[in-house]
């Protein structure tokens, strides 16, 4: 018996999307905006919201093949054509290949009075024409205030905006419909927001003399969607909404480690420097020496012939490599061969999201291997807490997405505990190193130390970080009993222990010397002795010699007197037998 499988529910109700093409807003949205349905767009004065709908137009008719229709109630077709130029796109040219019709339709307020009979056949005739005339699957309605801003009357505003919404509807066209934005309501008349499929707020707001856009979807039937305000940014290249929610944490880890410049930095991460790809920060008090040490990332990164972005937010590029000089540090070689590129900036310039956008633009254009940012406190310091740390989050997944090293320094401010102070950034980074003052002695000394290194070994001491004409160096602190010691401290130490040092050599010598005196003596002595020995040797020799030689003599000489006595027979007969052998008795 065969069997089907039965379709999953929610893939059988699965609301059709219309891609916009706007960079982070199909993230948000989760594919677009409903397909064949209405959208309302809503905002304030100059919060995008005819660029929005002109982008969503042309992109619709340039990447999708979708042309589009654009009613327009309070812009020329001319004065729309120049403004969406700004964006970068080419409305004339989609309207002369028929793309896209732009059709402006003057309403005059006298020109509708609020009856019974009115309604809008006028601009379903002239709107239908447009759609059949190219074939358009998109349509743009801007402004809706002015269509209806001779009806006081509510019931008929209700009747007539259903009906509007319902014939886009029956047409089968994907519409976004702009309103302003009402002070006690999404809308002037508090009504369209209630008719629409998909509801989108812009605002446009100021705060510290620094203006921030934003977008919420507040509505989005029959989908999820992201309801969370994201900041959003008009460029050169169209509007970009850069959401945190849509960046997955699903980046390539690499395990290439590439040096730091500075050897014995190098060393306290286990010979090898940073893992490629990884997110590094940099914290010190003003005058630690944070941009000398980004300067020698840099100059080792181009050494090794990758490309480095450097953004400076306090210095310009000149006065970086003049300031350079003064450690023997050339960066000027770098930038001639186009591996370094000095972006500066003031904070002050944009708002967060400006800058974050003309970063993510020359990251794009340059395609470095590394970025440096110095220092990454002067944008924080442009919004709250949660927008610092967004723009660094939304920042740091770019980067790790396309490998790239990423070295943040961060200017911590005096009195102040670096891990309290960076207790909104930290935990986004890799690795942590901390450039701290020891004063003492009358001297103010630095000290490098690793705070952390995901996954890799690393030293938990302290170093002096050395700052000369020769260039930077590392060197070992002394620790001991009385604490850390930098500077002349360190030196006046270290004089001390090689004093004690050579005291316990020279002691060492003359208890050698004192050594070799006895034992030199105790030689003296024994070939002493061993003379008088050998002298007792040779005098006890002579004696046994003179012994054995008595005791011969004295043998002989008794033989001999005895023959001359002939006192014995059998011997003197034994003497002659002995000297007559051959004879027998």
């Amino acid at each position: 018996m065969k069997t089907s499988r039965a379709k999953s529910p929610a893939r059988a109700t699965l609301l059709p999307k219309c891609p916009t093409g706007i960079q982070g807003l199909d993230e948000i949205t989760d594919g677009g905006l409903p397909r064949g349905r209405p959208t309302l767009v809503c905002g304030g004065a100059g919060c995008g919201k005819t660029l929005l709908a002109a982008e969503f137009l042309v992109r619709g008719a340039m990447q999708f093949d979708e042309p589009g229709v654009f009613i327009a109630f309070e812009e020329t077709e001319k004065e729309l054509k120049a403004n969406v130029a700004s964006l970068g796109f080419d409305l004339a040219g989609l309207v002369r290949r028929k793309k896209i019709v732009v059709d402006y339709v003057h309403i005059e307020r006298g020109d509708a009075q609020e009856s019974g009979e009115y309604d809008l056949e006028g601009l379903f005739v002239r709107l239908n024409h447009a759609i059949d005339s190219i074939g358009a699957k998109r349509v743009v309605l801007d402004t809706l205030e002015v269509l209806f801003a001779s009806l006081p009357n509510e019931a008929i505003l209700r009747s007539e905006l259903r009906r509007l919404f319902r014939w886009l509807k029956d047409k089968g066209v994907t519409a976004v419909i702009t309103a302003e934005r009402g002070r006690e309501s999404l809308t002037r008349h508090g009504l369209e927001e209630y008719v629409s499929d998909c509801v989108i707020v812009l605002d446009h707001r100021v705060n510290d003399q620094i203006a921030t856009r934003h977008l919420r979807v507040v509505k989005y039937r029959g989908a999820l969607h992201g309801t969370n305000e994201f900041p959003f940014l008009i460029g050169e290249d169209g509007i970009s909404v850069l959401p945190i929610t849509s960046l997955a944490l699903n980046h390539v880890a690499s395990s290439e480690r590439i040096a730091t410049g500075i050897p014995r930095l190098d060393a306290m991460l286990g010979g090898r420097g940073f893992f490629r790809g990884s997110s590094i920060l940099l914290t010190g008090t003003s005058g630690t020496g944070k941009t000398i040490i980004s300067s020698n990332f840099a100059q080792a990164a181009g050494r090794r012939g990758e490309r480095v972005l450097y953004f400076s937010f306090e210095e310009s590029p000149n006065q970086i490599t003049r300031n350079m000089h003064s450690i023997g540090l050339r960066l000027e070689p770098l930038m001639k061969r186009g591996l370094l590129r000095i972006h500066s900036a003031r904070p002050s310039l944009y708002g967060l999201e400006m800058h974050l956008a003309t970063m993510f633009k020359e990251i794009a254009t340059f395609k470095p291997h590394v970025v440096i940012i110095d220092p990454i406190t002067s944008l924080m310091d442009l919004g709250t807490d949660s927008e610092g740390k967004g723009m660094v989050t939304r920042l740091i997944d770019y980067l790790k997405a396309g490998q790239i090293t990423s070295f943040f320094t961060s200017l911590t401010q005096g009195g102040k505990a670096p891990q309290e102070s960076e207790a909104a950034m930290s935990s986004l980074m890799d690795s942590w190193i901390l450039l701290q003052d020891f004063e003492g002695n009358g001297e103010r000394n630095r000290v490098l130390y690793v705070l952390k290194a995901r996954g890799m070994k690393h030293s938990n001491q302290i170093r002096e970080f050395l700052i000369s004409d020769h260039g930077i160096d590392v060197v070992d602190a002394y620790i001991g009993a009385s604490g850390v010691l930098t500077g002349s401290a360190r030196a006046a130490q270290n004089a001390l222990e090689k004093a004690a040092v050579l005291a316990g050599q020279q002691e060492a010598a003359q208890l050698v010397r004192e050594v070799e005196r006895k034992r030199a003596a105790l030689e003296r002595q024994i070939s002493s002795l061993r003379a008088d020995h050998k002298t007792e040797a040779a005098e006890l020799r002579r004696i046994a010699e003179q012994v054995g030689t008595s005791t011969r003599l004295l043998g002989t000489e008794r033989a001999a007197s005895g023959i001359l006595r002939q006192a014995d027979a059998n011997v003197a007969a034994g003497a002659r037998g002995k000297a007559r052998p051959g004879r027998s008795k």
